[in-house]
């Protein structure tokens, strides 16, 4: 097996194709909704994910509370499923992510959210799923068929939804241009050579992967990767979380991958690598070169589109790493491509 011939690379390098199509299929779906979402605004979003989708949902919670404002939080599944407790979500704008729509527990948490008042919008990449069917408003992902267990064509077209929805919903002309621009820069961030890495942890035993702010979510999207990929584990935090008791693990022999982007968050990214490295730890960091780290070349682009950018390259190099430790990235021992929890 070689990284070039595996399904996930394959379809993670589909993905600059998809987001330019999904953009142009959905524009009045989007405007539609977003004239909505203005006219008559939600006090709170509820977001309703699981696996890679709910690291979208980590990512739209950002997004929305930084550009529009909006309170956004995560409503746990099994609090409906199990419990069968419905939230209080009078007027609130309910977001359910999912590559499949076919998860019962996510189906009971957008049921009960419907009936406590919430306005759903699925955002989902099978067409005639029974959650598309169940939303109020549905906004195809476009990812088309996903043949390998690891997502990540299906995760970047969650992102390029959410960044899409948010831009129109706040009138952001500038946001809007800058992701109208993503598919170039996604074929770019698709070559970037991020050979360091692989060559790095080909051996290695766990890591921490760091983001934050709007780098939260892919940051833990990473983890994931590495984990059903590589059968490396790899815990996600914040840079500002994980000053609080894990960095008791860090230096030799247990590295950090971070995730920085050009925004308000950039400097408290670079403090924690640069006292990572003092006291001897490895850091392998995105963008510009930092004292000591290994840098990954990482494209200058809209804060809030770079860490789509970073994780089209994050994933070919993963898919690559998968194979140099002997694992075949498209069959994760002990996964299936659609998990049906209650």
């Amino acid at each position: 097996m070689t990284p070039e011939s595996t399904w996930m690379f394959a379809e993670a390098g589909e993905a600059a194709a998809m987001v330019a199509a999904q953009l142009a299929d959905n524009r009045d779906q989007v405007d539609s909704l977003a004239e909505r979402l203005r006219s008559s605004p939600p006090p709170a979003v509820l977001t309703c994910a699981r696996g890679s989708s709910d690291h979208a949902a980590t990512f739209a919670k950002y997004l929305v509370e930084t550009r529009l404002g909006v309170i956004t939080a995560s409503l746990a599944p099994s609090v409906a499923s199990v419990y069968g407790a419905a939230p209080r979500a009078a007027g609130a704008l309910c977001l359910a992510i999912s590559q499949s729509g076919k998860s019962p527990d996510l189906l009971a948490t957008v049921r009960a959210a419907k009936k406590a008042g919430a306005y759903c919008v699925a955002l989902v990449n099978v067409p005639d799923s029974p959650l598309a069917e169940l939303a109020d408003s549905f906004i195809p992902l476009m990812a088309g068929p996903e043949r390998s267990v690891a997502a990540t064509k299906s995760y970047i077209a969650s992102l390029a939804a959410i960044i899409d929805l948010a831009a129109a919903w706040s009138g952001d002309a500038i946001l809007a241009d800058a992701l109208a621009a993503a598919p170039t820069l996604l074929r770019q961030a698709w070559a970037a050579d991020w050979s360091p890495m692989i060559e790095r942890l080909r051996h290695t035993q766990g890591l921490y992967v760091i983001g934050r702010g709007i780098g939260l979510g892919i940051a833990q999207e990473a983890a994931l990767k590495f984990k059903e990929t590589c059968g490396l584990h790899a815990e996600a935090f914040s840079a500002a979380e994980v000053r609080h008791g894990p960095m008791a693990l860090v230096g030799p022999g247990f590295p950090l991958l971070v995730f920085r982007q050009s925004d308000e968050t950039g400097s408290s990214i670079d403090e924690l690598v640069s006292e990572t490295v003092a006291r001897g730890g490895e850091v392998l960091v995105t963008g510009p070169a930092l004292r000591g780290a290994i840098a990954l070349p990482s494209l200058e682009a809209h804060p809030v589109i770079e860490p789509m950018l970073q994780i089209q390259s994050f994933y070919r190099a993963v898919n690559a790493l998968s194979v140099a430790r002997g694992f075949d990235p498209d069959k994760p021992p002990n996964l299936a491509k659609v998990t049906e929890t209650i």
